[in-house]
This record gives structure tokens, sequence and C-alpha cells, in this order.
């Protein structure tokens, strides 16, 4: 409208010049609309959101400092654990109660120890770990290839499995329990039909969920390749990440030698039994149990916030790419600054997310705690369903403020309010995205871990005298290689929310800065939580 600005230009929402994200325009505001859910909202606040190069301010810097007190604290009353240690709690059985001096006097004693021989077991199973992890790595590129270039394939052929497997053991137990004499003595033959039964019933229910959900199936494979793409053109990302667990560990590896060097503050002191009887046992200090609380306290909400830091990461790597519109001026060291916020102006929010998770698996803990305790009443109940609900929103929520918090570098509460307005306005409902991808994901890679142990199990069988432990040995190859999977669809389900926020933002701003991701993501069904009159109309080119 008659600008000065260039039009190829887009308004930076981060100048120094220009008002901050959520502050309110000079001019009045115009009146609100009739037919608004939100009168006091301006639409117009909105229209710049990208990704923010420009260096960000500090956010949540009070829970940065509340993390990093738990750390040294952690660290340094572990350090004085180890200085304060009391050597003779090794040697507690040689202590025995003098009655002369009334204490616990220490007895010299020889101790000899024989050495154990490695069995062939230990052989072949570490031998088996060690080739599962290294074909691990080609297993997770030689999946992202097939899902980027033949996703619908991919799926379409690990359905079948979805039912042949469960068909299988279903049968197999069937028929294990009917040969072997003592399963069927306490499993009568009608009991194990209707077993038979009901779990052929369940996969014919699962059939028919396929069947039904056929054009959400085809969409989710759409989005799945879509991610792959975006994931291969980050595979950068694959060495960071694991580089960062890592970290962790080496992290980790102090605080579990200060639990160590905690149990050995004490000292040997004499008890009476109530048969008049003394003994020399070890009494621990006062503060220890409060240490190992601190400690472990710290161990969880360090692992959930490195979780939360490689989602930040992810997320802001991704996003550059996103609104990059041309390859050529894809930005340099994009993993590089996106570390740098993670792990610098916006820590404090990385802090937070992780903190909040925290809460939320130590709070899912105690209730599934109490359910296997056996607590009956409708009431308990009603409280478990309420409690896990809001558990499950919280992380919902959680995971795409983390998202959002990566591309603009607001606060947490801030970006948990924006993601929110952002999807209201575009009237998307992430839990189609959130759900189906996700668990058709996770079936993927269980067949395909499944696939390997049963080839593993046939080698094992043909090379080795393992006899019945190449079944125990198979199974942990099955639990590796999931894992190492497992990672991977993690980083894959990120990618795939962030893209759909991106996705959510050049809607808002009316712009196309990846087409492919605008065809599909197009046909994502419209949330029905928010009437259409909310939607905001807007002008390209204007």
């Amino acid at each position: 409208m008659g600008s000065s600005e260039e039009p190829s230009k887009p308004i930076s929402l981060y100048d120094s010049s220009s008002t901050p994200l959520l502050s309110k325009p000079d001019d009045p505001p115009p009146p609100p609309s009739p037919y608004s859910d939100e009168p006091d909202s301006d639409p117009t606040q909105y229209l710049q959101i990208s990704f923010n190069h420009d260096p960000r301010p500090f956010k949540d810097l009070a829970f940065l400092l509340l993390f990093l007190l738990f750390v040294l604290s952690t660290f340094a009353a572990g350090i004085f654990a180890v200085v304060h240690r009391n050597s003779d709690y090794s040697s507690l059985s040689s202590f025995q109660y003098d009655a002369v001096s009334t204490s616990c006097v220490k007895n010299v004693t020889s101790f000899s120890f024989l050495a154990s021989s490695s069995s062939s077991f230990l052989k072949d199973l570490t031998w088996t770990l060690v080739i599962t992890l290294i074909l691990s790595l080609p297993i997770c590129f030689s999946l992202l290839w097939l899902l980027k270039n033949y996703a619908k394939q991919v799926v379409y052929a690990s359905l079948p499995f979805f039912v042949l497997f469960p068909i299988f053991f279903d049968v197999y137990w069937f028929v294990a329990c009917t040969i072997s004499s003592s399963c069927s003595d306490s499993f009568p033959l009608v009991y194990r039909i209707l077993v038979l039964v009901f779990v052929l019933l369940a996969i014919g229910v699962i059939v028919w969920i396929f069947v039904a959900n056929r054009h959400r199936i085809e969409l989710t494979i759409s989005i799945i390749g879509v991610a792959s793409h975006a994931l291969s053109r980050n595979l950068a990302l694959f060495g960071v990440l694991p580089v960062l667990n890592l970290v962790l560990v080496v992290y980790y590896a102090p605080i579990v030698v200060f639990l160590v060097f905690a149990r050995l503050n004490g000292e040997i002191d004499v008890e009476e039994s109530e048969d008049g009887a003394y003994s020399c046992v070890w009494k621990q200090d006062a503060w220890v149990p409060a240490y190992y609380a601190l400690a472990i306290l710290t161990m969880l909400w360090s692992l959930t916030t490195m979780v939360e830091a490689q989602v930040y990461v992810i997320s802001g790597t991704v996003a550059q790419w996103y609104f990059t519109k041309e390859e050529s001026l894809r930005p340099r060291r994009m993993i590089r600054s996106s570390l740098r916020n993670a792990f610098g102006s916006s820590f404090g929010t990385v802090c937070l997310s992780g903190l909040l998770i925290a809460v939320v698996r130590m709070v899912r803990t105690i209730v599934d705690g109490a359910r296997k305790e056996g607590t009956s009443g409708i009431v308990n109940l009603i409280l478990r369903c309420c409690v896990n609900a809001l558990l499950s929103a919280i992380d919902f929520l959680n995971k795409f403020t983390i998202v959002f918090a990566a591309i603009t570098g607001e606060s947490y509460c801030s970006s948990a309010r924006m993601t929110y307005e952002l999807l209201k306005r575009n009237l998307l409902s992430a839990v189609f995205v959130e759900t189906i991808s996700t668990r058709l994901l996770a079936g993927i890679i269980f067949v395909l871990s499944a696939l390997y142990a049963v080839v593993a199990c046939v080698i094992l069988k043909a090379v080795s005298d393992l006899g019945v432990d190449a079944y125990f040995v198979a199974a942990l190859a099955w639990v590796l290689l999931i894992l190492v999977l497992g990672f991977f669809v993690h980083v894959l389900d990120n990618v795939i929310d962030t893209v759909y926020v991106c996705y959510a933002i050049d809607r808002d701003r009316g712009e196309v800065c990846k087409q492919d991701v605008h065809e599909v993501y197009v046909n994502l069904p419209i949330s029905r939580n928010h009437r259409p009159s909310s939607m905001i109309t807007r002008t390209l080119g204007v």
C-alpha cells in the first residue's frame, strides 16, 4: 500500500526498532469484530512470526539459576562425601564387639578371591550386541532413505506384520500350552480357547480400524515422507545428538561416584539387640538420605532438560531450513546457532520445560504405583483418570511449546500461549499429527526389530552352541536395536512437529516457504473446537 520498503523483504519482528512480539501497537486498535472469539486480540501482531536470527535475550532466568543451584549443591555435597568418607565401611564384617572396651574392634582376616573364567555365553552375547550396535547405524540411514522415497511402500509392507505377529504369538502360545502338561493342567482347554478367540477378535478390530481410517493413513504417510526429506537435509543432527547423549553420560559419572561414596559417610557403632547381645552395625550420617534425594532429583531434572535441549536443537535447525526459500541462501552453521541458543539465552526455558516433564514423570510414577498397590474405589479411579488426563495435556502442550520457543526465542509461558493462539487462529488440530504418525512409526520399528531378532536367533542357532540361550541373546539384540531405532523415531517425530508449527506460521503469514510441505499439510483435518469465523483473511503482496 505505497510502502517504501522492498516487497521481498519481510518486516523483521526482532529488529531493535520494532516493538516486542506481544506488545500492542502505538495506534489505537480497531474496534473488535462481533464475530471474533477474543475481541481484545489484535491479529496483526502475529503476521511476522518467523525464525529469530538476531541475538536473543535471556529468558526464564529464575529456572536457570534454580537448576544451577541444584547442580552445584549436588557436586559440592558429593565432593564433601568423597573427602569425609569412612574407609572402615568396606571391612564392616571384620569388626566385632569387644566387651572389655565396649566398642567395635577390627580383626585382621585374609581373603582370597577366585578368578572366574569367561564363558562362551558372555562372548557370544558381547559379539551379538556389538554387531547389532554397528549395524544399527546403516539400518537407521536405510530406513530414513526408504521413508523419504518409498514411505507408502514401507508403511503398507509393515501393516500386515501388525496383524501377523499377534496371530503368530497367540497361536504359538495356545499350541505350546496345550503340549505342556503343567500349563494345560493349570489352564483348562476352555480358558485357552477363550483367550485364543479373544485375541483373534482384538486383531479383527485392529484390521477394521486400519480399513476405516485408510484416508488418514495415506495422509500420515505423506507427512512422514515430508519429515524424512526435512531430516535428510539436516543429517548433521545424527552426529550432534549422540554427542549430547555422551555428554550427559559423562556428566552423570561423577554424580554416580558421589552417590557411591555417600554411603561411606558414617561410623561403625555398637547396637544392642532385644536379647541383650551386642553387634557392630553401620550407621549413616543423617544428611546422607537427603543427599540421595537431591542427587536423584538433579539427575532426573538433568535428563529431562537434555531431552528438551535436543528437541530445541532439532526444532531450531529444521526451522532455519524450512524458512529458507532457496537452498543457495541456506544459513551456515544452523546447528551451531541452535546449540548456542539452547545452552545460552534459552537455557532457562529449556530448564523450565525439563522441570515440567520431570514433575509429570514423577507424578505419573506415583499414580501407577498406587494403581499397582490395588487401591480400589470409584473415587480413586476418577482421580487417576483426571490426573492422567492433566499430565497428558501438559506433556502435549509442552511438546509444541519448546518447538515454538526454538523458533522465536520467546519465554516458555509466552511460547505456550502463542502456540495455542497460532493453531487456534488457523483452525489446526495438533492431535492428528502427534498421535497417528507416532504410533505408525513405532509399529514400523517394532516390525524391523522383530525381524532382526528372528534373523539373529537363526544365525546364533546355526553357528553357536548356545542352545536355549540363543533366544535370550536374540531378545537382548532386539531390545538394543529397538532402543536405537526408537531414538531415530524420536528425532523424526520432533521433525514432524517442527514442520507442523512452521507450516502454521506460514499459513498465519500468508506465505509459502516450502511448497511440498503445504501440498501435504493443507489436507490436515480442521479443528472443530473453534468457529470458522475466527479465521483471519490475509492478502498477499499488499
